[in-house]
């Protein structure tokens, strides 16, 4: 973990609210963020070309198809199979269970106007990802010295300790999550500090500030991401220059086949 990031909190009662809200039939919105706010939008990770971040609706102008708030990735580009479809130009898929970089300090700004705890916020991190509990020894990556000799493997900290590995989870179902607490700011640096100039930062995949007036989900097998919260925070995410933001609804559906349109 980045030294900047939250620290971790075994306090998972502070999110028991969350789940008794969350809907049980998996693949909708309200499965993924809980009931009970008053607007829903879906942020649409964008596609990464080389240096570049392209909107859906960029792929939509040249397949011919409809970006609308149940869009599908594959349907939108016409392929078969859901996994790893490209825009046939060798770009996308867009990254699944996580935002970039980018898009995710722009969606931080947002967050920060709609709330009035910015300094107390918490975030739940998916217990399976390789950084959080690396084994000791084990190589994170293979760094080429100058002179040619073969690889020499360089080994980055796990991003929890011992400790906090073995103490509570937040259990949703089929997902366990540890329990970061921060302010706003440093969910940026949620990661893997791979070596001390090298750091891969990772997004929550749940987020909310202390004074719950909104939660941000981004479930690690959705290529997009989740947020509930005001009727005001939801329109200016719709407005956002470089956020691409759809309204929708609890109940609707985002799995494989939801894209009855494309």
């Amino acid at each position: 973990m980045h030294p900047e990031g939250p620290t971790h909190s075994a306090d998972v009662a502070a999110a028991s609210w969350i789940r008794p809200r969350l809907a049980t039939d998996f693949g909708t919105v309200g499965s993924v963020v809980p009931a009970g706010y008053p607007a829903y939008a879906r942020l649409l990770h964008p596609v990464e070309d080389g240096e570049r971040l392209r909107r859906w609706s960029d792929v939509a102008a040249e397949t011919g198809r409809t970006v609308h708030p149940l869009v599908q990735w594959h349907r939108l580009v016409g392929a078969v199979d859901p996994r790893g479809a490209s825009d046939g130009q060798g770009a996308g898929p867009p990254r699944v269970g996580e935002l970039v970089p980018d898009h995710l300090a722009a969606l931080l700004d947002v967050l920060a106007g709609h709330t009035g705890t910015p300094d107390d916020c918490w975030a739940c991190v998916w217990e399976g990802y390789a950084w959080v509990a690396k084994v000791p020894g084990s190589i994170a990556l293979l760094a080429f010295s100058d002179d040619g000799e073969p690889p020499v493997p360089e080994h980055g900290p796990p991003g929890f300790t011992a400790e906090q590995l073995a103490g509570p989870r937040l259990d949703h179902p089929d997902r366990s999550y540890l329990l970061l607490r921060g302010p706003l700011t440093s969910f940026r640096f949620i990661g893997d500090q791979v070596t001390a100039d090298w750091f891969d930062p990772q997004s929550p995949n749940l987020w909310w500030p202390a004074d719950r007036t909104w939660c941000v989900g981004t479930e690690i097998d959705f290529d997009s991401t989740l947020v509930a919260g005001s009727r005001a925070l939801v329109d200016d995410l719709l407005a956002h220059p470089v956020l691409e933001a759809l309204e929708v609804q609890p109940g609707d559906s985002l799995t494989w086949d939801a894209d009855e349109v494309n």
